[in-house]
């Protein structure tokens, strides 16, 4: 019986895993593009071939795309991490009348 829990506790691991690297390929993947992309299309829709402006564009992507993925690894850890049970307290005593 020890066998399959630990047999179903690896496969819960790798799963969890598995989805880890999918996120953290999936972010990479993002800051490398949404830099670029923001600043060469700001540059040539938005700022009418402002350099300055555009590098801007591209920083505040870059930020935005890593603040996303601190949301992402902080949630990710608060749903891991199983939340302790405390006792609730017993209920206050009742005067007793006769």
């Amino acid at each position: 019986m020890s066998a399959q829990a630990a047999v179903s506790k690896q496969t819960t691991q790798v799963a969890q895993q598995s989805g880890v690297l999918a996120k953290l390929i999936m972010f990479s993947v993002t800051l490398a593009v949404a830099p670029l992309s923001s600043y060469f299309l700001s540059e040539k829709y938005l700022w009418n071939g402002n350099s300055t402006y555009a590098a801007i564009t591209a920083i505040v992507a870059a930020n935005l795309v890593l603040v996303l993925y601190i949301i992402m690894s902080v949630m990710e850890e608060r749903a891991a991490t199983p939340t302790p049970i405390t006792p609730s307290a017993p209920p206050p005593e009742s005067k007793k009348t006769r």
